[in-house]
């Protein structure tokens, strides 16, 4: 069974920083996919950043220029770091994976920009 264990969420002022971590139970590289997606409050669940095992990497327009999307194979880990952040990144961010099988999805994580 794999497992994804999102870390790192916070209340963060408007303009700051956060870096989300995504520990997966296996490597990284066993993935077709790795992604992260929000779901803000009263809002659909929403794709964040990609990152496919060829190493494209694509992002929602409105993250574009801010987020970054990169993994350590070593750590199993894929992270999201998120600079310049506004009240409308609001929301619980999750990890989610792809092995041509299935899919795969964390438990979230929660990431509240004051402003």
């Amino acid at each position: 069974q794999v497992q994804l264990v999102e870390t790192g969420g916070d209340l963060v002022q408007s303009g700051g920083s956060l870096r989300l971590s995504c520990a997966a139970s296996r490597s990284i590289f066993s993935f077709k996919t790795m992604a992260w997606y929000r779901q803000g409050p009263g809002k659909e669940r929403e794709l964040v950043a990609t990152m496919i095992s060829a190493g494209g990497k694509n992002y929602q327009e409105s993250v574009k220029g801010r987020f970054t999307i990169f993994g350590d194979n070593a750590k199993n880990t894929v992270y999201l770091q998120m600079n310049s952040l506004k009240p409308e990144d609001t929301a619980v961010y999750y990890c989610y994976a792809n092995d041509h099988l299935r899919d795969y999805w964390g438990q979230g994580t929660q990431v509240t920009v004051s402003s």
